[in-house]
């Protein structure tokens, strides 16, 4: 059994947003240290792994490690109904997961089902990165939709001092490069250069429940899995998302 409690209701939606965005299904993994969830979007070439501390709740109450499997999309779709100043209760009943809302002068309650997922996910990519790139926000959704209007998959590389960023499609080419301490890149930490191509459908994803101003860190390495981390307030949520190699 657990009683969990979050005073702000619409954190918990932007949380669950940030990994539907990927995958339809998933167990929640809640423990005392707080509730986590590793899955493969339905193509198995990106993950999501999710972590939230116990801290981040007003009430958290539970007798036992539990594992809750639900439908991504479903639970989405009821938390986009959250109403400003409400908080949420989540607890369980009859291998049912119910979501209390409660306003100033209202209350409503949700029953959702619980589900085997079709595949559980117990660990990342073990990968050796060789560049890591802090960006802002802004700047790297503004790279992506740079690269959209030329390409369906876009051109990462990472060395010392510099981010590039390169499309190529049959309506031209694009190429974009970002030095430390300008408005885009934070910080680089390069051990060696390295360059990828990935998805850009995947990579928009990816991004968009990215808060306002927030830090977005990468990962890359050459031709290997990109891997993305950035903060929902005391939330991480990580992604993976393997590259483009052409045939």
């Amino acid at each position: 059994m657990f009683e969990i409690k979050i005073d702000d209701a619409r954190y918990w939606r932007d949380c669950v947003g940030a990994i539907v965005s990927l995958v339809d299904e998933g167990s929640f993994n809640i423990t005392k240290e707080g509730i986590s969830l590793k899955a493969m979007d339905p193509s198995g070439i990106s993950m999501v792994s999710f972590f939230i501390p116990s801290k981040a709740f007003s009430k958290y109450s539970i007798d036992k490690n539990e594992s809750v499997g639900l439908n991504l999309e479903n639970l989405n779709k009821v938390l986009s109904r959250t109403r400003d100043n409400e908080s949420l209760v989540m607890k369980d009943s009859d291998n049912k997961i119910v979501l209390e809302f409660a306003g100033e002068k209202s209350k409503r309650r949700y029953k959702m089902p619980m589900i085997d997922v079709r595949k559980n996910v117990d660990k990342e990519p073990n990968v050796d990165f060789d560049a890591n790139v802090e960006m802002v926000e802004a700047p790297l959704k503004d790279i992506l939709k740079d690269a959209s209007l030329i390409s369906s998959y876009v051109a990462f590389s990472a060395s010392k001092n510099q981010f590039s960023v390169s499309a190529r499609g049959d309506s031209g080419e694009l190429e974009e490069n970002h030095e430390v301490d300008s408005n885009a890149i934070k910080k680089i930490e390069a051990k060696a250069s390295a360059n990828a191509t990935f998805n850009l459908e995947y990579l928009e994803n990816m991004v968009k429940a990215c808060p306002l101003g927030s830090a977005i860190s990468l990962w890359i390495k050459n031709d290997e899995p990109i891997k993305m981390s950035y903060k929902i307030g005391d939330a991480v949520i990580t992604y993976y998302l393997a590259p483009y190699m052409e045939s």
